[in-house]
């Protein structure tokens, strides 16, 4: 998907009920918009999506598309000079472990909640939502103070019917996923964020005040 331009994948088929979205770059930035189209003038899915590097971190969601026919539309906002790969598909459909699914805890509107991970965590499963009230939300995957690697806008007309799921690329250490509800207080939403897959190769973070002993059992 060339930058500025936009591409639709439509599903007629009323038993398609969920469907996989991946973005991905050559290394470079990314910008989208994604949409769902469920009849005229009836948009009832939006997400902005933003990372520093679609190679490294590569994007990849569900989006629920109950009641037929629906389409997906993909914009690439960036600048042509910025092309992205994109790929919508129905099955193979990435489904939530049982972790996630039971430890949502509530986010207040206006609030937000931080869920730092440890290097060893190679991806992260997000997942927002709702009692039936729209869901208004911002991702974030930070890793350092205020360098944000990838940053999800979105907003669902019915969070319990149309709940919103992801997996997060989280490569190297100091990654922290924050998660803020956007919308006003009466607007409160059930936000769950775990570990994946994990990495048992890689050495865990250092910690600070840790059992490191100097002139310990080191010959040099």
């Amino acid at each position: 998907v060339q930058g500025g331009s936009l591409r639709t994948w439509s599903y007629r088929n009323p038993l398609v009920d969920e469907v996989n979205v991946e973005l991905s770059t050559e290394g470079r930035p990314l910008d989208a918009d994604i949409e769902l189209w469920h009849g005229p003038d009836n948009t009832p899915v939006k997400m902005r999506v933003y990372v520093e590097n679609g190679e490294m971190r590569p994007f990849s969601c569900v989006i629920e598309t109950p009641r037929g026919p629906n389409t997906i539309a993909l914009r690439n906002i960036g600048q042509l000079e910025f092309p992205f790969a994109a790929n919508v598909f129905h099955d193979r459909i990435d489904q939530p472990s049982n972790e996630c699914l039971n430890s949502a805890t509530t986010i207040q509107g206006g609030a937000l909640r931080t869920y730092p991970f440890e290097s060893v965590v190679e991806t992260v499963q997000v997942m927002l939502k709702t009692d039936g009230r729209p869901l208004n939300a911002r991702i974030e995957l930070l890793q350092g103070p205020n360098n944000n690697k990838q940053v999800i806008e979105l907003y669902t007309e019915d969070g319990r019917d149309r709940p919103f799921f992801c997996i997060l690329e989280t490569p190297g250490s100091g990654n922290v996923v924050r998660c803020v509800n956007t919308a006003p207080v009466e607007f409160p939403m059930a936000a769950s964020v775990v570990a994946h897959a994990i990495n048992t190769n890689i050495e865990r973070d250092a910690v600070m005040g840790g059992d490191v002993v100097i002139g310990g059992d080191l010959t040099w």
